[in-house]
């Protein structure tokens, strides 16, 4: 087989989180045809011990440690450099050297970067060069700046005019740049409209035979709580706005009329503001566990109240494959391919969104249609073999998505 580089600005694997579980379904689904040559950084010491579980997919592997404190640090030049911190956040000779190697040797002739970051170790002169930027990770730091105080918030804004400059100059460079949803792919051809044939999306998937509702699973609630849960990597920030949201200013509502509710927060390396969340009334952090799907499953309703995002929540996927009623802000629910009304809830502020747990609560059921969305739109094999010509001929464009239905 060919050989093709794999840049991932994170290990691959678990697939236990959102970019984690859409490079792996990649990487597993490009090994099929290509020798893969994996180059990642590895920013959780834990994850280390996952080396050999790749090694099945690829013919070589790069890893190489990344903290995050130091990395911060570093990015820093990036204010004297003029260019957008993310880039020296990542940027590590030893990788560029390593992947330049392989391309001068010939034993790689293509490249998927993974992430906007990981485009610039990308070697020039492989016969097909593709990014998966995934989402337009420059409108997310345009996102945070308000919600900051100086200099949080200038600093905020400036990464989101300089990343956006970035992702707009490396969608002209390479052959293909794909993002996770149409909506994504439209901002970007809008900011890069010299590229815009060449940006396109496919869509996430969900293993539907793991997230099924089909298995019996432990009950992982007290007898007589009705479970209202969020899960997610509780270390990211929007995740945690998203919780503490929650908890303060629309779950004390809920449990007013509900008593037997509890908020549950399931996810990795919690937030010391996260933390603090479980001093109140019905709400409860488990910290990582080793299945999330028995806390989906025995859940009266799944809520996903981001308020900043980008691109699609996983964890709306997760849930509505396992059948639960989910309740969601119009920014979770983005470029997902469901019915508001029929496959999930929306939510719009404070208020719509207590009574609309409530609700659920209250009439506590499955959610089939959710579940039928998932298998009609979310099959890991067949939306990524809508990929597979942009690393087979020279001259074909990136599919495009269909409109979302409304």
């Amino acid at each position: 087989m060919e050989g093709l580089l794999f840049l991932a600005h994170r290990i691959p694997f678990p697939p236990n989180k959102g970019d984690k579980i859409r490079s792996f379904n990649l990487l597993r689904h490009l090994s099929a045809r290509y020798a893969i040559h994996l180059g990642a950084f590895v920013d959780d010491p834990d994850d280390w011990q996952y080396r050999d579980a790749l090694k099945p997919y690829c013919a070589s592997i790069k890893l190489l440690p990344l903290n995050p404190r130091r990395a911060k640090l570093a990015s820093l030049v990036g204010l004297l450099s003029g260019e957008a911190l993310t880039l020296p956040y990542y940027r590590n000779r030893e990788l560029a050297r390593w992947a330049h190697e392989l391309a001068a040797s010939g034993a790689v002739t293509r490249g998927l970067a993974f992430s906007s970051a990981m485009a610039q170790f990308m070697p020039a002169g492989l016969a097909r060069r593709v990014l998966d930027m995934v989402d337009v990770d420059s409108d997310k730091w345009t996102q945070y700046a308000p919600t900051q105080r100086w200099p949080l918030s200038w600093l905020y804004a400036r990464e989101g005019r300089k990343l956006a400059a970035w992702e707009a100059r490396v969608a002209q460079d390479f052959d293909a740049t794909l993002l996770v949803s149409h909506a994504e792919a439209a901002l970007l051809q809008q900011r890069a409209p010299d590229a815009q044939h060449r940006i396109g999306a496919f869509e996430n998937g969900v293993d539907a035979d793991y997230f099924t509702p089909a298995r019996d699973y432990p009950d992982p609630y007290p007898p007589g709580v009705q479970g209202v849960v969020f899960t997610g990597a509780m270390d990211y920030w929007p995740n945690v706005d998203a919780v503490s949201w929650f908890a303060e200013r629309i779950f004390p509502a809920v449990r007013a009329l509900v008593p037997g509710a509890q908020f549950t927060i399931v996810g990795s390396h919690p937030s010391d503001a996260v933390l603090e969340l479980a001093r109140q009334p019905g709400v409860v952090v488990t910290g990582s566990v080793p299945d999330v799907r028995p806390w989906l499953a025995h859940a009266a309703c799944a809520v996903a109240p981001l308020r900043i995002a980008r691109g699609v929540q996983n964890k709306v996927l997760e849930a509505m494959a396992m059948a639960r009623p989910v309740v969601a802000s119009a920014q979770a629910a983005e470029g997902i391919r469901a019915e508001a009304g029929r496959d999930f809830t929306l939510a719009l502020g404070e208020t719509e969104f207590a009574h609309a747990v409530v609700a659920r609560l209250q009439t506590a059921s499955s959610a089939a249609p959710a579940r039928d969305c998932i298998l009609a739109h979310y099959d890991w094999a067949r939306n990524l073999s809508t990929i597979d010509p942009l690393f087979e001929q020279a001259a074909v464009a990136p599919p495009i998505l269909e409109t979302c239905p409304a």
